[in-house]
């Protein structure tokens, strides 16, 4: 689902096409939402476009299509080529600026985001969301319920643990250049938080831009007011340092950034 920027206060250069969020969901085999949603009001709000993938292996589109998802070339290979393939559609459609494509995903979707930006070079930023950098480390520590959800994903636990680390954005490092956001919650115990601290100093490690914010309270996902526009407005701040726009939020304090970047 493609939206574009909408804002009844303020009008795009006449010469400038709009930069593109691409949105990756979790699960992996869930599905996007088709609901007027204020995440994406908040970004096509300020100025972004933004693309939401159905890629192959969500729910919602028959058996055989959700299936496709349990292969061998599934989770972190056809969700990687599907949201990279629908920037790159928007950017020949002449619809945005194939300079500012950006990506973002919770959970499964983080997982897609980072996996992306290890693998291709599309996009030139992104923000990862509770999301798993080490599929192996997710194997040993996901709670009960979730333990054996990578089996079906890429294959059976520990025997197919060379391809968990073959997958492992972690572990692919020498393939990304760009900057990463990565926002974690304190509680989480469906992807722990050792995820985005090992990512954080991996990518520090190779010098990459980078940043990291945890947050007090909050388990997989963000259920306090505070945190939810917290992740927005850092998300934001963020992208407009590595794209160069001004950062105008209510109550934004120039001597004090939202976030601290390390490296750009």
């Amino acid at each position: 689902c493609f939206s574009p920027p909408v804002n009844k206060t303020y009008a795009p250069l006449a010469d400038e096409k709009p930069p593109l969020l691409v949105k990756a969901h979790g699960g992996p085999t869930s599905s996007t939402s088709t609901v007027w949603r204020l995440d994406i009001q908040f970004w096509t709000s300020r100025g972004f476009a933004v693309l939401d993938v159905e890629y192959r292996g969500s729910a919602g589109f028959g058996r055989e299509y959700r299936q496709r998802m349990s292969t061998r070339h599934g989770w972190g290979v056809m969700d990687v080529d599907d949201v990279c393939h629908g920037a790159l559609a928007q950017v020949e459609a002449g619809r945005v600026d194939g300079n500012r494509l950006c990506i973002d995903g919770g959970s499964a979707g983080g997982y897609t985001t980072l996996a992306a930006l290890t693998q291709k070079q599309v996009f030139k930023a992104g923000c990862s969301k509770y999301g798993i950098g080490d599929i192996t480390m997710l194997a040993r520590d996901t709670h009960k319920f979730e333990s054996r959800y990578p089996d079906f994903l890429i294959g059976p636990w520990p025997e197919a643990e060379a391809l968990y680390k073959q997958r492992s954005p972690v572990n692919n490092l020498e393939g990304l250049s760009c900057p990463v956001l990565l926002l974690h919650g304190e509680n989480d115990k469906v992807v722990p938080p050792n995820q985005a601290e090992a990512m954080f100093l991996a990518l520090k490690g190779k010098g990459i831009p980078t940043a990291y914010v945890l947050f007090p309270g909050e388990g997989h996902g963000w259920r306090k007011a505070d945190t939810i526009k917290k992740a927005l407005r850092s998300e934001l701040y963020f992208f407009s340092k590595v794209f160069g726009f001004p950062y105008t939020e209510e109550g934004a304090d120039p001597q004090q950034p939202e976030v601290d970047i390390v490296g750009l």
